[in-house]
């Protein structure tokens, strides 16, 4: 997600001006990504996996080998009339197709920086921020983002009004405006309001389109605490079911759906809803435990499969919860920016609105039968139980930031993922696979690449750092060295030279294709060592640079990995990490060898 960017276009570039073309992201060569592959999975590799691992590459690679019927496939699919990128089929898979649960396992979270206003204001303030950024996309007066001189992909913005991730049986599917059944801009005028578990449908737009002013905005969201001042009943918010499997919560769904025709509607007001508000009855004790409830506070009170969901606390704080099949990183932040780096009176002035009186308000609820009630209840403890399994943990450093790191001659990026590296071998005891996204938005449709963060040059530096025979000198160059390595192969990352998503996608169009292809089985290539191990992830990691946002974080992703999401800005760097409970020694272990190694790798530079 390391996306530095400068809107340095002029206004009057219409928001998806550049859409259409953007380059392609460029397909690499099977040869290419083989040998790529072979070098990323290398250094975490013994020789004996080494040599098994290059023997089913070359296996794959033979002319008569796997790969050149599933690269020939993936090269006549790119260049079909109507595919944006040989990555159309792979994105939806990637996303809509993981059949576990989305919350807390694939959505993530930013904690806004403190405003100083109360609840009931500031939520409305978020509001009418949205409202005048809705404005401004469906004018297309969002100038497009540029970044090193490039424009990048503003394709993403059209996912971040009225869109719902709907569960389905084998993938899930996506229900959003700027699509064929729903063309142009959303023209929802209600957002949905959660407090208590109850929900209501607030309208927030009148019947003209004009935003209602930040008072009726304030006046609508009390009456909804108004309303809630009795706890939900049964009958209310069945959201617990949208933390459930996919394909458990599409057959509830459907139960949902049929059992009464008033559910159908209710469920329509969800879906097509600008976005949810989460309004929370009580303040967290302490930064942590807001960061936990934004990751998967439940209590009824959230609907996970919605792309943006705002939550506010009793003492207002606030912060977002996106749902990532659609939305990465970069793109919220953006939204983020434009809606903390302008005050909300001066959002609500902008956009038109003006008092229209209190906005037409209405509960929605459920007819539910016994079935459904246990189902919601199981749901629920479920996810409680989810929850309370999960580690998390905050750290914050006053004192360091990316200028400090410039200021040490290193690229702020590579300091930090040295000193994840340095720490993990401190807490375990050896180096693991770890993964960082990488924005790729300069190419059409473009979203992220998977970059494999362990290079020789780093298990070069960790090696010299534990070596107490090694002196300063050795260990500055060795530090140095693995930082313009790690440089190196973001830049590949950027540049769309990078084996791992390449290679899964052929592994995905064997399973979908193999028979008619004459690839029958899995190419063995696999179930090697290296690409088992290169993808295990001890270390899931994530940028966040914005001023307006304190912390960002989301689940980690295996049974033993460490999610490290960071905001890393000029003057401060805050991390949130999460780990499966049974390994949250190792987590806070890692957490206090993090600090010392920040310092260490200051004072080795200075």
């Amino acid at each position: 997600m390391n996306d530095h960017q400068d809107t340095a276009t002029t206004a009057t570039t219409p928001t998806f001006a550049h859409e259409n073309t953007l380059p392609r992201v460029p397909l690499p060569t099977l040869e290419e990504s083989c040998e790529r592959f072979l070098a990323w999975c290398a250094p975490l590799l013994t020789a004996e996996e080494r040599a098994a691992t290059e023997a089913e590459v070359a296996a794959f690679l033979r002319p008569d080998g796997p790969g050149r019927a599933l690269q020939a496939a993936l090269a006549e699919y790119d260049a079909t009339e109507g595919v944006h990128s040989w990555l159309d089929t792979f994105w939806p898979y990637r996303y809509l197709g993981r059949r576990d649960r989305i919350a807390l396992n694939a959505n993530f979270f930013f904690l806004f920086q403190d405003s100083g206003r109360p609840q009931v204001e500031r939520a409305a303030g978020l509001i009418a921020g949205s409202l005048d950024y809705k404005r401004q996309l469906d004018q297309e007066l969002i100038p497009p983002v540029v970044q090193r001189g490039r424009p990048q992909t503003m394709a993403q913005n059209t996912y971040l009004f009225s869109t719902t991730r709907i569960p389905g049986a084998v993938q899930d599917t996506v229900r959003a405006p700027y699509s064929e059944q729903w063309p142009g801009p959303s023209d929802a005028r209600h957002v949905v309001v959660f407090f208590r578990g109850g929900m209501h449908k607030l309208d927030v737009l009148g019947a003209d389109g004009v935003p209602h002013s930040l008072d009726d905005l304030e006046a609508g969201l009390r009456a909804v605490i108004k309303a809630g001042t009795e706890p939900a009943g049964s009958e209310a918010s069945v959201g617990p079911l949208t933390t459930m499997a996919r394909a458990e919560w599409a057959a509830a769904r459907e139960s949902l759906r049929t059992h009464h025709p008033s559910n159908a509607t209710t469920l329509d007001d969800i879906e097509t809803a600008l976005f949810c508000v989460c309004l929370e009855d009580f303040a967290p004790k302490d930064t942590q435990e807001a960061c936990d409830n934004l990751l998967y506070g439940d209590r009824g009170n959230r609907w996970f499969d919605k792309a943006v969901s705002f939550v506010v606390f009793a003492d207002g704080r606030a912060g977002i919860n996106v749902e990532h099949c659609e939305l990465d990183g970069t793109t919220v932040l953006s939204f983020v920016d434009a809606l903390l780096g302008t005050p909300a009176e001066e959002h609500s002035r902008r956009s038109g609105a003006r008092s229209q009186g209190l906005p037409a308000l209405e509960p929605l609820t459920f007819v539910l039968d016994d079935a459904l009630r246990a189902h919601v209840c199981s749901a629920a403890d479920a996810f409680a139980r989810y929850g309370a399994a999960t580690a998390t943990t905050t750290l914050s450093f006053e004192d360091f930031g990316a200028n400090t790191a410039k200021a040490l001659g290193v690229s702020p990026d590579a300091f930090v993922q040295l000193a994840y590296q340095l720490a993990h071998q401190r807490a375990k005891g050896h180096l693991g696979a770890t993964y960082e996204s990488i924005a790729t938005r300069q190419w059409r449709r473009g979203r992220t690449e998977a970059m494999r963060v362990v290079t020789p040059e780093i298990v070069d530096f960790v090696a010299a750092m534990e070596d107490p025979a090694t002196d300063a000198g050795t260990r500055r160059a060795a530090l140095r060295t693995a930082a313009e390595a790690h440089i190196t192969r973001a830049k590949q990352c950027q540049a769309g030279d990078a084996p791992e998503q390449h290679l899964w996608e052929l592994e995905l169009i064997q399973r979908r294709r193999g028979t008619e292809l004459g690839v029958t089985e899995q190419p063995a290539l696999y179930r090697t060592p290296g690409w088992l191990t290169m993808r295990d992830d001890y270390l899931s990691t994530s940028s966040a640079p914005s001023a307006h946002i304190q912390y960002f974080g989301f689940g980690s992703t295996s049974s033993r990995c460490i999610g490290v999401a960071y905001v890393l800005l000029p003057e401060r760097f805050n991390v949130y990490l999460s780990t499966p409970l049974p390994v949250a020694a190792q987590m806070h272990t890692f957490a206090d060898r993090l600090r010392e190694a920040v310092a260490e790798l200051r004072e080795l530079l200075a």
